[in-house]
């Protein structure tokens, strides 16, 4: 346009070249023909230079003609579209910036837009940004904090890299913001419905091939957060140059990044609904870094089982009718400073020598505080990183698998400790833990408990007890704390919680999760069991979730409990003095009102030697031949009564100390060179012994949960201190099975068996001498005589040694 004319026309100097009226008009006339010149050329030029980019790529179409799918790929007629402006709106880039945008792809990447292909990067502290695809490089422009654009004259979306230049060092680099989601429709159907059994394959960080490119896709579940990133190694902890996508309405956010394989280190940097940030863990991870380090860990397997024939069989008998005596450890302490394969070395040898069946591990998924032992869960898929890799932990399972093992592994699914890089608030608000305040603080432990009632925590959970059976070929879970999670009220004082919609003070929601979490695992995995730890009455724990009981609850279909009443009152009972004994003899015989109301392990766990229990041994009164004297006659009782065994590390040979796992088990009274080993030798010995005959013996297991496979001999036998009953196997083969609590020999003691049984045999004594016992023993068979007795048409009599439990079977 001509300038303007000067509003001072006053001034003789500036109105000196002035022009008439028709010679202003002619010359702006001139000067707009000559604009219009101007403007035909520099299209002109222009348009070649378009043809002579467009030249350049012809020789790489091939390549750059596979255009991303997400993408249109019409064709514009040539002329049709006004280019625009291929930089970011201010929106896009604040979102960005601030970490607050629910779809980056839409915006990054390539894209088609009128006048061809708009590249744009989000490169922060990058100095330069080049597209490459084929023989075509776009330099993009600079559009500051980070952003990079550029328009190229293309009609499809090509496939392309990244030349990023950095200060010292240029990258050539695949664009995250190119790819199509990495989770399929089916997998986000099942995470909204929170059905997806195998959510450990969806969620989390996976190594994958993505469109022919390696990397890892990132999947988490925040409904809540603003904007979710990637932050890790790979990108110096900074992720604002990684934000993830939303995608739909399930609260779930992916990325797929290139480049970045197994073994880097990452967390999620969620923007929480009020604008604050945090960096939180994967609660997918599976794998962490060693505590007290925080980081997930890309994870990718390689580990080949070899315990086929061992799964083949696993399920040919049910746990319940088949025997169980379990080994309960703690592997950081078992043997300190070795790790899961060192550990493979000794574990499966040392219980196969001592016969145990199974081993029962305290928590292994990943804890902060080692003083917890597992029991304050912040990495529920990863197995902890203190003993090694979640595959080094698949070669010590194998190991014990092939040494004829099976594999038990404490569950811990009823609260989650506050960190604030885990599970607390993991979005911003209230989202694994339930949002009443009431509801989510445990009020014993100082934890937040699962909000057993939303489906995408039920799945979380659900999906873990899958993932330790499928992933690890764990044989079954050890449930903790069932009771807290059963009742509303639990520790709780009044006014402290809320009835149920029936008024009542069970936890529905927690009942429809272990149901379904029972159902679910009995269906996945063939001959695996679940054991529920529930110290309360509460009707059906092993009973199928589709049966319902007298209180109109269907099963929590466990498989077996602990008897913690058993527990509570057999250890009351052992604890007192041989002469008060007498007075409480109901505490060992009570257990039988109850034996088959459920499905029960007898536990000794390490629960019962901490916290100034006392170990086993000391628990029991008397000097120290009367304290091994009592262990024994009570391990053999306690294998001999219905239910499978539990009995914890340390106490197979009499350790006077109470556990404590900074340094395990005190291995050092087995050494030969103490003076008293051989009396922690001798409890050992029995134990090895107990298992050798139990296992041989299906009288003591084929009717555990039966009451025809128990019947008593005396049970009243207060004064003496003695009680007797028979195991029956399914064709009534018995075991005669006698205990007396009292430090004195009773000769010629007359007790009650079956007249068809010609002779028995003694095939076990506690107080044999290569036990350490007083060796009160009888080495030949017992015929038994017609005289009836306690309730039976035939007796037979014993001595009894002092403080024994013997075992006699048809010779």
């Amino acid at each position: 346009m001509t300038p303007r004319p000067s509003s001072s026309g006053s001034d003789p100097k500036k109105t000196t070249g002035k022009k008439t009226a028709k010679a202003s008009k002619q010359a702006v006339a001139k000067k707009a023909v000559t604009k219009k010149a101007v403007a035909k050329k520099t299209v002109a030029k222009k348009t070649v230079a378009k043809q002579a980019v467009a030249r350049k790529t012809v020789g790489t179409k091939t390549a750059a003609k596979k255009a991303a799918p997400r993408e249109e790929t019409r064709a514009a007629a040539p002329g049709a579209e006004v280019a625009v402006s291929p930089a970011l709106d201010a929106g896009d880039r604040e979102r960005l910036l601030t970490g607050t945008h629910h779809d980056p792809h839409a915006v990054l990447g390539a894209h088609r837009v009128p006048g061809g292909v708009a590249f744009r990067a989000f490169r922060p502290y990058a100095l330069a940004v080049t597209v490459l695809s084929g023989e075509l490089r776009l330099a993009l422009h600079d559009d500051g904090d980070g952003f990079f654009s550029g328009l190229a004259p293309l009609e499809e979306v090509p496939v392309h890299r990244l030349l990023v230049t950095y200060e010292g060092t240029v990258q050539e680099v695949e664009d995250p913001y190119r790819f199509l989601p990495a989770l399929g429709e089916l997998d986000l159907h099942l995470i909204g419905e929170g059905r997806h059994e195998q959510l450990w394959r969806a969620l989390g960080a996976h190594p994958t091939t993505h469109d022919g490119v390696a990397g890892t896709r990132f999947a988490v579940w925040a409904p809540n957060a603003r904007g979710v990133r990637v932050a890790g190694g790979f990108n110096f902890w900074d992720g604002t140059g990684h934000p993830m996508r939303s995608l739909g309405s399930t609260g779930v956010w992916e990325l797929f990044l290139p480049g970045v394989g197994a073994g880097e280190l990452y967390k999620f940097e969620i923007t929480r609904p009020d604008g604050s940030r945090t960096f939180r863990a994967d609660p997918l991870a599976r794998r962490t870094e060693v505590p007290p380090a925080t980081s997930s860990v890309v994870h990718a397997s390689h580990y080949t089982w070899g315990d086929e024939d061992w799964l083949a069989h696993r399920a040919d008998v049910p746990a319940h009718e088949a025997p169980m005596s379990v080994y309960e450890v703690h592997l950081p302490s078992w043997r300190p400073g070795l790790t899961y394969r060192q550990l493979a070395e000794q574990l499966p040898a040392y219980v196969a020598d001592l016969g145990f069946t199974h081993v029962e591990l305290m928590p292994v998924a990943e804890h902060p505080f080692g003083g917890s032992w597992g029991y304050q869960v912040t990495g529920f898929y990863a197995p902890t990183a203190r003993l090694g890799d979640p595959d080094d932990f698949k070669y010590l399972v194998d190991r014990l698998h092939r040494a004829g093992i099976g594999v038990l592994m404490d569950w811990v699914p009823a609260h989650f400790p506050r960190d604030d890089w885990a599970l607390a608030e993991f979005d911003g608000r209230p989202l694994y833990e339930h949002s009443d305040p009431l509801r989510a603080a445990h009020p014993d432990w100082g934890t937040l408990e699962f909000d057993f009632g939303r489906r995408e925590v039920r799945n979380f959970l659900v999906a873990n007890a899958v993932y330790w059976c499928e992933e690890f070929h764990i044989d079954g879970l050890r449930v903790d704390a069932v009771a807290s999670m059963l009742y509303l009220d639990y520790s709780r004082e009044p006014g402290r919680w809320t009835p149920n919609e029936h008024g009542g003070r069970e936890n529905l929601d927690a009942v429809a999760f272990l149901q379904e979490m029972n159902a679910t695992l009995y269906r996945r995995v063939p001959g695996v069991v679940t054991v529920a730890e529930e110290s309360t009455a509460w009707d059906g724990v092993t009973r199928a979730t589709h049966h319902q009981g007298p209180s109109g609850f269907g099963g929590l279909g466990f498989g077996l409990k602990w008897n913690m009443g058993w527990m509570h009152d057999s250890l009351g009972y052992m604890s007192r003095e041989p002469v008060h004994r007498k007075y409480h003899h109901g505490e060992l015989t009570f257990s039988m009102v109850y034996a088959y109301s459920e499905n029960y392990v007898l536990p000794i766990s390490h629960d019962e030697v901490v916290h100034g229990k006392k170990s086993l041994v000391s628990k029991m009164p008397g000097d120290w031949w009367q304290q091994r004297a009592n262990e024994r006659a009570y391990l053999a009782y306690m294998w001999a009564h219905p239910g499978k065994q539990l009995l914890f590390m340390g106490q197979e040979f009499a350790q006077g100390a109470e556990w404590s796992e900074a340094h395990g088990p005190d291995w050092w009274l087995l050494d030969p060179e103490y003076g008293a080993a051989a009396d922690h030798r001798g409890v050992r010995d029995l134990v090895r012994d107990l298992n050798t005959h139990y296992r041989a013996t299906p009288a003591l297991w084929r009717r555990d949960t039966h009451p025809s496979g128990f019947a008593w001999v005396v049970g009243d036998a207060a004064e003496d201190n003695v009680l007797a009953f028979l195991r029956l196997d399914a064709d009534g083969t018995p075991l005669l099975a006698v205990s007396h609590f009292a430090p004195v020999v009773r000769p010629g003691y007359r007790l009650g068996v079956p007249e068809d049984v010609p002779a028995w045999h003694e095939v076990l004594n506690t107080d044999a001498a290569r036990y350490g016992g007083g060796d009160v023993v009888t080495p030949d068979p017992v015929k038994p005589e017609a005289q009836g007795w306690h309730g039976h048409p035939a007796s037979i009599r014993l001595t009894l040694p002092p403080l024994a439990t013997v075992w006699l079977r048809p010779a």
